[in-house]
Parts: C-alpha cells; structure tokens; sequence
C-alpha cells in the first residue's frame, strides 16, 4: 500500500477499487459549495451545513491594488463570518460615487486592475491607456486566484459579482467595455444597453469572460456566482440573465467543481416569477422588513440579503435587519460595511455621513452574536413558524422564529423593552434562554416543565430587542 493514496483530496482515486475490482472510492467526491441535501434553504460547504454571514466591505477587493485583503479577511475570520462579496471589475465607481468615502470600488488613478490588459494606445477615460478586449491581464487572474486562496484558507465564501449596470452616465464612461476606452471599438451602446441581447459584439465579450472565469476558478469549492448585481436598474434584461447563468453552466459542464449560481432580484421585497432552474439562490437588498422570504419560501432555494444601507450609520437597523432576515428563514446575509477601507483594511475606519451605511468592530461584534445563537440550533431542520406565538408582545414589535417543534425555536423580537410572551408548546422539559442581541449577554435563563398548552414566558428589561432560545433534549 502507499501513504500517498488519498493525501490530496482534490484528486477522486478509486485506490480501493484499484485493489478490489470495485469502484469503490477512498474518498467522497469533492464539491464546491453546495445547496444542502436535507434543507434547500440553507447551504453545505466543506461537509457541514451552513448559512453565510459577513459585515464585509464595499466589493473591490480584488479590482482595487491599494486593498490588502490578508488583514480584512483576517478580520472576517475572527468574527467567524464566512463570506465576503467581490465584484470581478466589469463594473467600478469612480470617487464621490454614490457619496461614499474611501469607496474601495473607486480606485484612485492608476490602482484599476481590469479583466483586460492595457494596450499601448493612450486615451482611456481614467488616464491610463486604453484596454484591449482581446488580451487578458494574467496579473489580475493571478490575483484573484489568490484571494480566492486566502478566503477559503480561512473557511470564507466568496460571492463572486459577474456584472453590474452602470447606473450613471458617468460609471459607464470609465468602463473597459465602454467603445471609448477599449481599442476593439466595442461598446458603442447607450449604457442602458449593455446587458441586454441587442449588441452581439458587447454578449459575446461577456460571454467569453464567464468561461474565462469559470476556468481559472474550477478548482476552487468556496465561489458561487452572481450573475449580475441589482439588474433591476440600468436596462440589464431577463434574457441576459438567462444567458449568462446558461454560459456559466455549459463552462463548468465538463471536468471541475460546480459551482452555484445567483440572482439578484429586486431591492426590498418581490415575488420571484418563472424562476431559472439553474439558480439556486435569490438575493435581495435592503430587504426589511423580510416578508420576501415568506413570499418566496416555497420555491426551496436559498433566500438572501446580500446589501444592506441607506439607513445611516448607526448599528442598529443593520443588526435587526441580520436578525429579522436569517430568523424569518434567510439563508445568507452581508452586511455592507464602510469600515473597510484601503487604509483601514482591518475594518476600523470610523463611518459617518454621506457615506450612506454603517460598519464597524461593534456591528461586527453584534452580528457574531446572531451568527453564534443561530449556529447553536439544529437551524437545517427547523422552518420558520410564528404560529405558536399566541400574544404578549408589546405593541409595534416584530417578531420572527424558526422552530422544530417540540424540540427547538429560536425567536427574534425587534422593539419594545418587555415582553409576557404567550406560547403554545407540546409537553416537555424545556430549558428558555433569554439572550441581549446587543451584547450577547444571556439576561435570563430557566426550566420549563410543561404539561402541553400555552405558557407565559416572562422577559428580562431589555433594550432595543431580544433573543429567547427554547429547547428540550426530547
């Protein structure tokens, strides 16, 4: 026999089967992250199951040289969140954008790293010289290659943006595809045009850098791909879309892990029609309150809230937003968070107007708290039921739950400072947990022996909000 059999995991030996006569393999068949067998709601990834969690920066990571990405994704490791956002650099904001400071999508002059190589012609929008469609910047695979490496070295997702609309004339200006800044003369649409079926030329640039993509990052099982962020804006088309999840499936047809593909679907709240067999995710912004999911439950694909903001700076609208969305069923949240800069890679720039969200180590810190209440349930075979809540929450709260009745519920309430909660439980021994979402302090605990029924369970003073964990060793 020889020890060096089964030590790479990435390679499928059939080493027993070689012994045997049997197709019997020494390892499973690896795989990239993964829609989870028992719950489509949720994810499996390296073998266990998971939801994705993350206050991560504004997505340039990989398009702008002046992000050191160790010492961020250092950070996102440390609060035990799993994934990070990264647009692939189709798409870049120039400073002032969207009145955001130190916007890591808008690179200073000279720091854009661009799918394509620069040619010798000068005269591209941004200063430098113009991009040639043709040829590909080896640099900018190298590099995403390795922050592809480094995330998942430290167990983080990375949802990778194919595309995104421009939604101002001036986006579109200092765009690679852009005819003014490429030597290819291509790009000669209005920007309202680019992601649409019309212009052959600009769908088959696309097209051949989905498979380019798709090929550098075969092997790599912590990616999943977002086909085009908020299409809802700038003309971006359904039958784009579908196009472009089509190429993604037909490039990763042959050798290689497969990997998942995403949609955005609308800021806030909608109902996915006629959706695409080949999506297995549906991500909304800005989705509070969460009613989305339960109006898209029953499609049994992961639900997410992958942009938070637009509701100033403070902490707490983005904490509830996290509970409310992941208690109501959500699968995946990103919190946008503006601490991350190029000179505060580590998350602790300080946030503030204009700049239109929040972020910080104490946001960070109080969404470690939800990932770590909802990682101590069984959460693949609960679903979200607040039918057993029968009163006695303060008026102008919300709440969410998931349960497994009879032996877990997990319940989320957003406002008031006390509640008598009435609830209707099976018979059992129940030990109920009241837990701070603000400093994950647990203010209350005790035994519940119960004959079946309904029950009071009276709350701590709380503030802002609360958590309460029910469960029985039944």
């Amino acid at each position: 026999m020889h020890a060096t059999w089964c030590r790479n995991v990435r390679l499928y030996s059939l080493c027993v089967g070689a012994i045997l006569g049997s197709a019997v393999p020494c390892l499973a068949q690896p795989q990239a992250l993964a829609i989870h067998r028992d719950n489509p709601h949720y994810f499996e990834f390296r073998g266990k199951p998971a939801f994705l969690i993350t206050s991560g920066e504004h997505y340039g990571a990989l398009l702008n040289l002046d992000f050191e990405a160790k010492p961020y994704l250092d950070e996102l490791q440390a609060c035990g969140f799993n994934l990070t956002r990264v647009f692939s650099g189709t798409y870049r904001e120039v400073p002032g954008s969207f009145g955001i400071k130190e916007n890591t999508l808008a690179p200073l002059p000279g720091r854009y790293l661009a799918p394509w190589a620069r040619s010798n012609h000068p005269g591209a929008a941004d200063g430098g010289n113009k991009f040639d469609l043709d040829v590909w910047d080896r640099s900018y695979f190298d590099r995403l290659k390795a922050l592809c490496k480094e995330a998942g070295k430290r167990g983080i997702v990375i949802e990778f943006v194919l595309f995104c609309p421009y939604y101002e004339d001036n986006l579109w200006d200092v765009s690679p595809l852009n005819a003014k800044n490429n030597v290819n003369h291509v790009g000669t649409m209005p920007r309202t045009e680019v992601f649409t079926l019309k212009h052959p030329d600009m769908v088959a640039r696309h097209e051949a850098f989905v498979r380019k993509v798709t090929g550098e990052l075969r092997e790599f099982d912590n990616v999943f791909y977002e086909i085009c962020n908020e299409p809802y804006f700038g003309g971006v088309t359904l039958d784009w879309q579908a196009r472009i999840a089509s190429i993604i499936t037909d490039a990763e047809a042959g050798a290689g892990l497969k990997h998942l593909i995403a949609q955005n679907i609308a800021n806030g709240r909608a109902r996915v029609e006629n959706p695409n067999r080949a999506v297995s995710i549906f991500n909304f912004h800005y989705a509070i309150p969460p009613d989305t999911v339960g109006l898209n439950y029953d499609l049994n694909r992961v639900l997410g809230d992958d942009e938070t903001g637009f509701k100033g700076n403070s902490d707490r609208v983005y904490r509830t937003e996290g509970w409310q969305f992941l208690l109501a069923g959500g699968g995946l949240y990103n919190n946008l968070d503006y601490s991350f800069t190029t000179t505060h890679e580590d998350g602790t720039a300080v946030v503030s107007a204009p700049t239109p969200g929040g972020g910080g180590p104490n946001l960070r810190r109080q969404l470690t708290i939800l990932k770590d209440f909802l990682s101590r349930f069984d959460y693949v075979h609960m679903r979200p039921d607040t039918s057993f809540i029968k009163g006695g929450l303060p008026k102008g709260v919300s709440v969410q739950a998931l349960t497994d009745a009879g032996r877990a519920y997990a319940i989320y309430i957003a406002g008031g400072s006390k509640a008598d909660l009435v609830v209707e439980l099976p018979e059992g021994k129940y030990t109920v947990e009241w837990l701070s979402p603000l400093t994950g302090k647990v203010e209350k605990t005790g035994g519940l022996d119960h004959k079946g029924g309904r029950t009071t369970l009276a709350s701590p003073e709380y503030q802002e909000d609360v958590a309460v964990r029910i469960t029985t060793g039944r």
